[in-house]
């Protein structure tokens, strides 16, 4: 089984670990593949601006240079730690009522997609780049600062471009996502180095891009695990 983890933010965005470290961090724990997935902030909005004003988001002018940069230590970490790294980013459309806000990470990324798109245009993009598409913290947490309930609530329109959902992030799992038998993965929400004892996605599939994505998209041999120091 491959220790997963397709959650993690550097400090291309919010996160406060360097995105060298960052991967060194996993590589050092033994990880099989990790997706590097900073945050894409909507500009459309007051908190919007305020995080593209502070570097708090991966942007259009810099998408590039994030990914090529992502794609460089991919090449050490599999050369290092026969890690598999794979490029995302989470788009993150972020309102003052969680009501309205949602999360949505799309892994294997090629090109910018942004957050202030309607959220068809963005399902649809990925799909064109044949990304992942991942419904993250899709429900009630326990830090209520961060939650984003919009897809969670509308899911009978938007279920159907979903991959896969978040069962678990960090700490808090989501039943609500096993008794609706969505596709589910977990993930750590990596922002600070301690947040990589949390919980992860196990795969028994090949190590490489595609077979991910297919394992992950048809649910079969994928468990989740608590992973601990």
């Amino acid at each position: 089984m491959l220790l997963c983890d397709f959650h993690i933010h550097t400090k291309y965005s919010d996160g406060s670990v360097e995105l060298r470290r960052t991967i060194d961090l996993f590589g050092q724990a033994g990880f099989d593949v990790i997706a590097i997935t900073d945050h894409v902030v909507n500009g459309d909005n007051g908190i919007g601006k305020l995080a593209h004003r502070f570097r708090l988001s991966v942007r259009e002018n810099n998408f590039d240079e994030y990914i090529s940069n992502v794609r460089q230590e991919a090449e050490r970490a599999l050369d290092k730690y026969g890690m598999l790294v794979v490029p995302g980013v989470e788009i993150s459309k972020n309102y003052l009522s969680s009501e309205k806000s949602a999360h949505i990470l799309l892994i294997d990324i090629k090109e910018f997609i942004s957050a202030s798109w309607s959220f068809e245009k963005i399902f649809l993009a990925a799909k064109e780049q044949e990304a992942l598409i991942i419904a993250c913290h899709p429900h009630h947490m326990s830090d209520f600062s961060r939650e984003t309930l919009f897809l969670w609530n509308n899911r009978d329109k938007y279920a159907k471009y979903i991959d896969a959902w978040e069962i678990a992030n960090r700490d808090d799992v989501f039943n609500v996502i096993s008794l609706k038998k969505y596709p589910y993965i977990a993930n750590s929400d990596f922002h600070r180095a301690r947040h990589l004892y949390s919980w992860k996605t196990l795969l028994n599939c090949e190590k490489s891009v595609e077979s991910i994505k297919q394992c992950i998209r048809h649910n079969k041999g994928v468990a989740i695990t608590l992973f601990r120091n």
